[in-house]
């Protein structure tokens, strides 16, 4: 439903939408940051495309990290901000800077609770696609390809955790040409784990998206 900007009751109602909206966003982003942070990144395990972008960059060119990650994500954007709109995009760089930033606090804040790979990876597959679904209930990416991913949804109603996994899984089979095969394969896990949760939250018909503002349509 498209709310108007009037004064009166609606108002008080579009302001309310709109902060349970910037909290959800900001809730799903943490809870990424916190997943890659604690579960995923102690074990070299990318937890996307933009991610393994980063660090094939990384490898080929000695870029740091961050900075292919932003740059990765940055280019994917770019490529879809027409299909979705300047609000949705302003989302998912809001999105990014916020789960960089949880990163950092839960590397050196936190240690992790587990020293197993497959425990880690299984907590942190599900972490991480709790978040995600969170963000694209809002009409908002967890970054570059997520935004892509709504692209292709609201075009070709392919479903979001679907076109996902199939263009992370291309970015991985080139990272695992590139480099090493074993971080790769537990990748595809956390991505096939991932995206079955995202899934099962876009299909579940009690979680409706509260704000559609980001939701630009043509």
């Amino acid at each position: 439903m498209n709310l108007p900007f009037i004064p009166g009751r609606n108002k008080t109602l579009f302001y309310r939408r709109a902060i349970k909206k910037f909290f959800l966003i900001t809730v799903g982003s943490v809870m990424q940051g916190f997943a890659m942070a604690i579960f995923l990144f102690p074990h070299a395990i990318p937890s996307g495309g933009g991610a393994g972008i980063a660090v094939l960059l990384n490898h080929a060119f000695g870029l740091p990290m961050g900075f292919g990650l932003w740059f990765a994500n940055t280019i994917f954007l770019v490529f879809t901000v027409n299909y979705l709109g300047k609000i949705s995009a302003f989302g998912t760089v809001f999105v990014i800077t916020v789960t960089s930033v949880s990163v950092n606090f839960f590397e050196v804040f936190v240690d992790p609770p587990f020293a197993n790979v497959w425990i880690d990876l299984l907590f942190g597959s599900v972490i991480l696609g709790t978040a995600v679904a969170i963000l694209i209930k809002q009409r908002v990416s967890n970054g570059g390809i997520g935004y892509v991913a709504l692209a292709i949804y609201k075009y070709k109603r392919i479903n979001p955790g679907t076109s996902l996994f199939w263009m992370n899984g291309f970015i991985f089979a080139l990272t695992a040409y590139v480099i090493d095969w074993k971080i790769i394969i537990l990748a595809v896990v956390c991505q096939w784990l991932s995206t079955r949760i995202i899934n099962w939250f876009h299909q579940y018909p009690g979680l409706k998206s509260v704000f559609y503002l980001a939701w630009r349509k043509k």
